[in-house]
């Protein structure tokens, strides 16, 4: 059965110089467009979907993307030291121009020399062993690593694939909680898609028996391209012995199932816009016995009519009388506490701030640990900042009038004359 040469990059619509982010940015993106869930019952999508994991499985894994720019494929059979010395000896597997080497190839060749496909299926390699025949019919001597030798060591034939123990992976949401819930704490319900180990096969994938490999139809190899030659090896699926086991008819051989369903989690008092959480072993559940993946949380605090919150410090802007302003007042204002039985609405409590004579509009006063407790230390917590927005009464009477006149004769001093000043 012939493999077909693939291209990952152009699979995923990146250049080969692409960067992991680059190439992890390109997934996703495609991911988002071909996943099953996106398209239910779409065969197409499917399979589109199917080749873009396969590019990025390899790409995104550093020996995987190093394998196959080196030799233009990738196999889990490959040998990575092999690959290099086959790469670094010609050009990778694309051509042996010169040297006696054959016509034609890729990297190795000359520009003017024809490109010949070759099979090396059924080549006699003797001649290029150790103690093989020259033209002459006489011993040659060792060459200390023939023709063969490259290939030899590039495949770990004989031995059988193992699957093994598959870890889960990571599952990220973005979750919204209200305001008091982030300053307060509190349990926030969410509902999630991940995946759970199949309770038919519990991971394992198999139900039992074995059949006729799909891959390699029983030989136990199967062809694979290099450049412009083509060679067998043992076939990664099945590992060289042509039956693989049947797949569990519940899973589909996938091992979990992708379940929908909802998750209840508690965050802590001082839970900031933006934090991360992690929660161990809640993301999709491995197969063969292996671990969960995490789950990520993304919290996106709600606002406040009243309250901005900044890290752990609350802001509030509070209005004044020109007069308590001018002269100095005792005056209420509203916190996050809700011990204070006369406790304002949503739970805010009160706490009383003494406004120092001659304060004036914008001017911030602070009140210490009366913001949020920290998350992530233990007994500290913010403050309030309160800024004064001085509220000029609308005087409507004349003896209001007459007052604010006699005042502006006992108190003739320009705001403006230091700014004019300056200009």
């Amino acid at each position: 059965m012939a493999a077909k040469t693939k291209d990952y990059y152009s699979t995923l619509g990146v250049k080969r110089t692409a960067g992991p982010e680059e190439i992890r940015k390109a997934f996703r993106k495609l991911a988002r467009k071909y996943h099953p869930d996106v398209n239910p019952n779409d065969k197409r999508s499917e399979e589109k979907f199917k080749e873009i994991s396969e590019a990025n499985d390899v790409l995104s894994d550093e020996k995987k993307r190093k394998i196959y720019d080196q030799l233009g494929f990738y196999s889990d059979n490959i040998d990575p030291a092999a690959a290099e010395a086959a790469a670094r000896g010609g050009g990778g597997f694309g051509g042996f121009a010169g040297r006696g080497g054959f016509p034609g190839g890729g990297a190795g060749g000359g520009r003017g020399a024809r490109e010949v496909p070759f099979d090396f299926g059924g080549f006699d390699f003797s001649g290029f062993q150790e103690g093989g025949r020259g033209r002459g019919g006489a011993p040659e001597p060792a060459s200390g690593g023939g023709f063969r030798d490259v290939f030899s060591g590039l495949f770990s034939g004989g031995q059988k694939a193992q699957k093994g123990p598959q870890a889960g992976t990571d599952l990220e949401y973005q979750v919204s909680v209200d305001f008091w819930t982030a300053v307060r704490g509190g349990l926030v319900k969410l509902e999630i898609q991940g995946q759970e180990v199949c309770p038919a096969c519990k991971g394992k994938s198999t139900a039992g028996g074995s059949v006729e490999c799909p891959e390699c139809h029983g030989s136990g190899q199967v062809t694979q391209m290099g450049g412009r030659m083509k060679f067998n090896i043992q076939c990664p699926r099945c590992g060289g012995t042509g039956k693989v086991q049947n797949d569990c008819a519940t899973c589909e051989g996938e091992g979990v199932l992708t379940r929908r369903g909802p998750l209840e989690f508690r965050i802590k008092a001082g839970t900031r816009d933006g934090q991360r959480i992690r929660l161990a072993g809640k993301g999709n559940a491995g197969t063969d016995g292996g671990p969960a993946g995490d789950l990520f949380l993304i919290v996106k605090a709600g606002t406040h009519p009243v309250f901005t919150r900044v890290g752990d410090d609350i802001h509030v802007t509070v209005p004044v009388t020109v007069m308590e302003a001018a002269l100095g007042a005792k005056i209420d204002v509203p916190t996050i506490d809700t011990h204070d039985s006369r406790g304002a609405r949503d739970g805010g409590g009160r706490t009383q701030l003494k406004i120092p004579p001659g304060t004036q509009s914008g001017q911030k006063l602070r009140l210490r640990e009366k913001g949020v407790a920290s998350a992530s230390r233990e007994g500290v917590r913010g403050d309030e900042i309160v800024e004064v927005k001085i509220v000029v009464p609308k005087v409507q009477d004349e003896r209001s009038k007459e007052i604010l006149r006699e005042l502006a004769k006992l108190n003739p001093e320009d705001p403006r004359a230091e700014m004019l000043r300056e200009v």
